[in-house]
């Protein structure tokens, strides 16, 4: 089996004559010591951190990062001048109130994402390949231009179709472009394919929020092959990790990224295997590099080395903490019912709303038997809840009922 393509890449970028985990770990303690001792010269938000490490084991006992810092220090973090930022990420909306967590992009930072995309999306496409984008386009540097610009140097065509189309717009896309692949999040794919049919869709990769078993068995099950999980996010340079053929993990970009796992009540560094929350210092970036930073996710290092013979590390499945982890808990429940084409969950008084679809197809099971299903393990979920419950047949006119990550709505949305 061939190895995972971000081995070739790590070795292009870092000069190295092979991969393996003595040379991955030196290289990570000679950026670490290069980042920590740049910090002290700057005077900036890591300033009191020592200047130098003796080994990587040692990056345990440096204090922690977080969204909170983020939001009220993000002049000193930057490590770049203003003038050198390309790209600004902000969590600030409508309703935000206080500091709003920011994260910045150089060039070389963005350029490094969309080469990992290459490694990643070169798994499973090729030249000619057309690949549909779901995921939002927000203009220059904005994700899903960063993917259309990885499909394009990999020699494909990208369809820029996005995360708001209709059913209807999704199946004459299907019926006139023909994509052979799809990129977006996991919950649409699966809406998609039990709406729309495959059609000519025969691979996926999918990212940008969690995929539960449920989600995963039956988008393979109807896509007729396994899919490609990626992870990443803001903190990471909008990419993470990616998938091999050999399905076993998701790898890390190991050269730009030094994960951990720590027990969320005690902060200590669990073993391999163990579950607990991801940390992340991004020795990678240019232009925000963060020591330590808490991600919020949960996931395990997978032990050994992948069958494909590369020896980053891995990471599992990831899942979301807080009520994101209840949502996938629910998707992992209710997407069980063969008939269900989407929900979304928002507060009510008392409990829950929920807006249900559900496949629009004559041999389905009849609406008052999907209902019935859905109320009693929606109860089982939610128990001493009140449960508003609202379903009705997806149409061409339906969108997906979230346009972003799946949480739980506040009222009235």
């Amino acid at each position: 089996m061939t190895r995972s393509r971000l081995d070739a890449l790590i070795l292009e970028q870092e000069g190295l004559p092979s991969l393996t985990r003595r040379e991955l770990e030196a290289l990570q303690l000679q950026k670490l010591n290069r980042l920590l001792s740049r910090e002290r010269e700057r005077g900036g938000f890591y300033r009191d951190l020592p200047g130098h490490l003796d080994t990587l084991s040692e990056l345990s006992a440096l204090p922690f990062t977080t969204d909170e810092d983020l939001a009220r220090h993000a002049g000193g973090l930057l490590l770049t001048s203003q003038g050198s930022v390309q790209r600004v990420l902000s969590d600030a909306t409508s309703g935000t109130t206080g500091a709003a967590k920011r994260v910045f992009y150089t060039e070389t930072d963005l350029e490094n994402t969309v080469r990992l995309y290459m490694a990643g999306l070169g798994e499973l496409i090729y030249p000619g390949s057309v690949t549909m984008i779901c995921f939002p386009f927000s203009g220059p540097f904005g994700l899903g231009e960063l993917i259309t610009d990885a499909i394009r140097r990999l020699g494909a065509r990208p369809l820029r179709c996005g995360p708001a189309l209709s059913y209807g717009e999704f199946r004459e896309i299907l019926e006139t472009q023909r994509p052979d692949t799809f990129v977006g999040m996991p919950v649409q794919l699966l809406s998609l394919l039990r709406v729309c049919s495959r059609g000519s869709l025969q691979r996926a990769l999918v990212s940008g929020d969690a995929c539960p078993d449920a989600v995963t068995e039956a988008c393979e099950e109807l896509l007729g092959s396994a899919l490609f999980p990626h992870y990443g996010s803001r903190e990471m340079g909008m990419a993470g990790a990616i998938t091999c053929p050999a399905h076993n993990g998701m790898h890390l970009r190991e050269n730009h990224v030094i994960a951990e796992i720590v027990d969320p009540e005690t902060g200590r560094v669990l073993p391999r295997g163990e579950t607990g929350e991801l940390v992340i210092t991004t020795v990678g970036m240019e232009a925000l590099p963060l020591i330590r930073y808490r991600t919020g996710d949960f996931t395990r290092i997978l032990p050994g080395t992948c069958p494909c013979g590369s020896e980053t590390l891995r990471l599992d499945r990831v899942r979301r903490g807080g009520e994101e982890d209840l949502i996938s808990r629910l998707d992992d429940v209710l997407f069980r019912l063969r008939e269900l084409a989407d929900y979304r969950i928002s507060r009510a008084p008392g409990g829950y709303a929920i807006r249900a679809l559900s496949v629009p197809r004559s041999d389905a099971v009849p609406a008052g038997r999907l209902e019935a299903r859905l109320s009693e393990r929606l109860q089982a979920m939610l128990p001493g809840s009140h449960i508003q419950l609202e379903l009705s047949p997806a149409a061409d006119t339906d969108h997906s009922l979230y346009q972003g990550k799946r949480r739980v709505l506040p009222a009235d949305c």
